[in-house]
């Protein structure tokens, strides 16, 4: 692999001058130089050493972006907000999946530290969890110390930044649209009960049927990973403890595909038999049979608006967004049989 010092000597120029043809130094080199400089560099294939390039430039350049799992269609979605952002100003985007691993992501921050990322975003939900979200912060602080930002995406303990969807909100329109369909007998299927997101929707579903004048006991909430094979599973247990529930409330669209297909294992007609809804509304909750009513948030904007927060050092902090939920209708739900 050709060197900056093998660039100098096949342009006949001295190594500085190399590099400030190759980096785009303000001090000027002239036209003829700068020529002979691009024309070795591209006889010779050379790439620059990203390394040696940080270490050199005044301003970070890279962005490291913590989320639970990017091939999580939540996430994807979330990415591709960032992305967006991100390219636009020529940044390097370096994703990290904690998969919902509270020490990987301890550890992720400190590696992002050590590459001196301009800012670090956590993408996913927070925890419930009074030590972690202690050491979480204490990491944050010390980064922010060394002029790193941060910016978060949902519910997190850490003073800042922050891009928040309004799950409550979301959980209470689900709720109140299975009270207007006349169902009482309504079963949840929840993520990880650690997790922010899981309580937040909970809260708002629960608020929902308590101004209705129904409960949701604990007996019908079954919490298991946020995935395809988590709803599965939980529906089924669902179904086994709960044999006469009307509705399904899946905590996001992938548990809500899962339960679709529980269901289906067991010849459940839906909506006819049960209702099934979901939360999040992916590109997928459409196509799938019956499409899925849901509780639509923008995700892309979400990633969108947490990575400006999180490059725009000079607006007032801590900076709070909250983005709108709202209720998409669609054929997995109908009124109580």
């Amino acid at each position: 692999m050709a060197t900056l010092s093998d660039v100098a000597r096949r342009a006949g120029v001295s190594p500085a001058t190399a590099s400030r043809v190759i980096n785009g130094s303000s001090k000027p080199v002239t036209d003829e130089l700068r020529e002979r400089v691009l024309r070795a560099v591209a006889e010779l294939q050379y790439v620059p050493n990203a390394h040696a390039q940080l270490l050199a430039r005044p301003q970070r350049t890279a962005v490291g972006v913590i989320v639970h799992d990017v091939s999580d269609s939540y996430f994807a979605e979330v990415t591709r907000g960032l992305q967006r952002v991100a390219g636009a100003q020529g940044r390097l985007l370096m994703i990290c999946n904690s998969y919902r691993d509270p020490d990987r992501e301890l550890e992720y921050v400190e590696l992002l530290r050590g590459q001196q990322v301009a800012a670090i975003i956590l993408a996913g939900s927070g925890y419930h969890d009074a030590a972690f979200t202690r050491l979480l912060n204490e990491k944050l602080t010390a980064y922010e110390a060394t002029g790193g930002r941060v910016a978060v995406i949902g519910r997190h303990e850490h003073s800042g930044d922050a891009v928040m969807p309004d799950n409550r909100t979301g959980g209470w329109l689900l709720g109140a649209e299975l009270c207007r369909l006349g169902h009482r007998a309504i079963g949840v299927v929840a993520g990880p009960e650690v997790l922010t997101t899981t309580t937040d929707r909970l809260a708002g579903l629960r608020a929902a049927l308590a101004e209705h004048g129904r409960d949701l006991p604990e007996r019908r909430i079954r919490y298991a990973e946020f995935d395809r094979d988590g709803g599965v599973a939980a529906t089924g247990d669902l179904l086994d403890a709960e044999p006469g529930i009307t509705a399904i409330v899946a905590l996001n669209d992938t548990m809500a595909i899962g339960a679709l297909a529980a269901l289906r294992a067991r010849s459940v007609a839906v909506p006819r038999e049960v209702t099934v809804t979901g939360f999040d509304d992916m590109p997928i909750a459409r196509d799938v049979t019956p499409a899925l009513t849901t509780v639509r948030l923008p995700l892309v904007e979400m990633g969108v608006r947490a990575m400006s927060l999180a490059l725009d050092a000079g607006g007032p902090a801590p900076r709070v967004e909250v983005l709108p939920a709202e209720l998409v209708r669609r054929d997995s739900a109908g009124p109580v049989r």
